[in-house]
């Protein structure tokens, strides 16, 4: 089986749920993402791994290289199907389907599918069935509400916010990886324990902010939207969106990292 997911981060998740799922059955998988050593994970494929795990890019270019054959697969599944059409995946996404089998079983997912991925998805897949299983469009766990700035320094206000007793783990989105970054070393400088997430940073650096962030060594991670989609981190007390997300999906992708497994969460958006 290959699964393909939009960002290292998910993909990385996905690999390390499926090991610890599979640690008694004699079932491996390879983890292929950019941001990390390629021979390493060419090594790892020849050892004919049942699950195949990456990002798009990093998958065609072991395919390009002849290390990765998807001839010999008969299942694949997409993950945030729609982040990977809005990140500009469909070419990649297009180019791996085309190496599969005719026959095969193909299983995508996405907390909101529009219009147009309903069309791309029906020009990949043969006859497909769509299964939902929403209830509704937030979560019911989720206390949204804004802050209004009124002229105010949004990092003053984000001061004010993060320094009461209830904000005790908090997830905080920007909408650029240099704003993100400004901020976070702003923070820092108050004395706030903080983490920044971003593209730009290294694969390494990436994953240490994550696991910080997750193992409670920070208590603040700030990131642009390359967080908003499938994370699974527990016991976010708040989503602070610092800067506007850029549509209503994003807005649901956000929030959703907060008040899960039943558990109640807010979620606080600034306004001018």
């Amino acid at each position: 089986m290959i699964i393909i997911t939009p960002t290292r981060e998910l993909a990385l998740q996905i690999d390390q749920e499926f090991r610890a799922f599979a640690g008694n059955l004699n079932l491996y998988s390879a983890l292929c993402i950019g941001g990390a050593n390629i021979n390493t994970q060419i090594s790892t494929l020849r050892r004919n791994p049942h699950f195949v795990i990456g990002t798009p890019g990093r998958l065609k270019d072991l395919i390009e290289r002849r290390s990765l054959n998807l001839s010999t697969f008969s299942n694949i599944v997409l993950d945030e199907v729609d982040r990977m059409m809005d990140m500009g995946f469909i070419k990649d996404v297009r180019f791996l389907i085309s190496h599969l089998p005719s026959l095969r079983q193909s299983l995508f997912f996405s907390a909101t599918i529009n219009p147009e991925i309903t069309g791309i998805m029906h020009s990949l897949l043969k006859d497909p069935i769509t299964i939902s299983v929403k209830t509704q469009e937030t979560a019911a766990n989720v206390d949204q509400d804004i802050i209004k700035i009124n002229g105010q320094r949004k990092a003053d206000v984000l001061h004010d916010l993060l320094i009461q007793d209830e904000y005790k783990k908090v997830l905080v989105f920007g909408r650029t990886k240099h704003g993100v970054e400004k901020l976070a070393k702003e923070l820092a400088e108050r004395g706030f324990k903080v983490a920044a997430l971003h593209s730009n940073k290294t694969q390494g650096q990436r994953q240490k902010a994550l696991s910080s962030f997750k193992l409670n060594q920070v208590n603040v991670l700030l990131a642009t939207d390359v967080a908003s989609r499938g994370l699974d981190i527990d016991d976010v007390t708040h989503v602070i969106n610092y800067d506007l997300p850029q549509n209503y999906q994003d807005y649901i992708h956000r929030i959703g990292r907060t008040g899960r497994a039943n558990k109640k969460g807010s979620a606080l958006t600034f306004v001018d």
